[in-house]
């Protein structure tokens, strides 16, 4: 995935990112922010995120020390305490290619959430969201996907079993097996 160069709008430290998130929300800025959390400040860390919008609204994170994005890439630099944060414009047919990487996809209030723990904002943000954007399949990580869906964990407790018992008789345990089974 690549990200343009935008003309840098403002760059500033604030207390919290919900400053910089309401202000793009505010200004529908179509461009992205890059994050520099106060470990980054201090001491010199190359902790930084960026997250893209589209008309104020989010669409992508990225963590580029970690090198992962989407909800995961807003964790690695969810930090409290002060950001400095540089907002950038892009046009939107330059970020149109970007916004199409779907594993770096977020949904619309999950910064306001994630990286500000600010509620109101979050649901302004998501009310004001496109309903394109508001599809709830993307709101899950893939363990939470993994641990909604009951035939994998069923199939996978069904071969558990089945490697038990076949160990217990390698072992000659399959006696005690069955007893404990049957206490169940």
């Amino acid at each position: 995935m690549r990200i343009p160069q935008g003309a840098l709008l403002r760059s500033r430290v604030v207390d919290t990112p919900a400053d910089a998130l309401e202000r793009v929300l505010d200004e529908e800025l179509t461009g992205y922010v890059v994050f520099e959390p106060q470990d980054a400040l201090l001491l010199g860390s190359a902790t930084r995120g960026v997250v893209t919008f589209e008309d104020g609204i989010p669409v992508l994170a990225y963590d580029t020390e970690a090198d992962v994005g989407g909800r995961n890439g807003l964790d690695g630099f969810a930090v409290t305490g002060p950001h400095r944060v540089s907002i950038h414009e892009v046009g939107p047919e330059d970020l149109a290619e970007a916004h199409e990487t779907t594993e770096f996809q977020i949904p619309p209030d999950e910064p306001a959430r994630v990286l500000a723990g600010d509620d109101a904002l979050a649901e302004r943000t998501r009310e004001l969201a496109p309903a394109s954007r508001l599809d709830d399949a993307r709101d899950q990580s893939s363990v939470e996907a993994f641990l909604a869906d009951a035939d994998a964990i069923e199939e996978i407790q069904r071969e558990a079993r089945e490697e038990a018992r076949s160990r217990a008789e390698e072992w000659g345990l399959s006696g005690a097996l069955s007893d404990a089974e049957s206490n169940q």
